[in-house]
């Protein structure tokens, strides 16, 4: 029973892990909270997975991991959003994270937007580790709503002036948005 708590508390302390490092932790290839948006924003569900591996063909390995982890409830099949992330020591190369990238592209829809980071971990030492976050597993009614929302959005923004509330000019600098 203390078992079953203690992998799901790692399993959780994983995905948390898994996306402050995404967000804060500068990369080669960034990723940041901006990118975390762009793939979350009105997009309904959202599933996670980590992969890690070392050894030959450790970023595929750790990619095919990352999307069939066991934080994923289901596959990243048709995912219209993909934010992934790639860690490695010093040794990490660029066909390793280009594997790891086409194996995660063709998981996703043929359409999907696909952003990728990479970082140097040299706490990694031979190993890699794939971060996956999919979004965008439309239902018919998801989809219903997302549309219905948009509209909403729109008339809003037609209608009454801008409020702080609303998050579409928090990617312009301050000192540009008083002009």
């Amino acid at each position: 029973f203390n078992d079953a708590f203690k992998i799901a508390d790692d399993i959780l302390r994983q995905g948390v892990q898994g996306i402050s490092d995404l967000i804060a932790v500068p990369g080669v290839i960034n990723c940041d909270f901006a990118d975390v948006q762009t793939i979350m924003q009105n997009t309904g569900s959202a599933l996670m997975g980590i992969g890690t591996a070392s050894g030959e063909n450790r970023a595929a390995e750790a990619a095919r991991m990352a999307i069939s982890s066991p934080l994923l409830e289901t596959s990243i099949e048709g995912a219209k959003g993909v934010l992934f992330n790639i860690s490695g020591g010093n040794n990490l190369t660029l066909f390793e994270i280009n594997e790891a990238a086409e194996i995660i592209h063709q998981a996703a829809d043929l359409e999907a937007n696909i952003i990728f980071g990479a970082n140097i971990d040299d706490s990694l030492d031979d190993e890699v580790r794939v971060t996956v976050i999919a979004t965008g597993f439309a239902t018919s009614r998801n989809q219903q709503l997302s549309e219905s929302h948009s509209l909403t959005q729109q008339r809003r923004g037609m209608d009454s002036p801008p409020s702080f509330l609303d998050k579409g000019d928090l990617d312009i600098p301050p000192f540009l948005r008083r002009r």
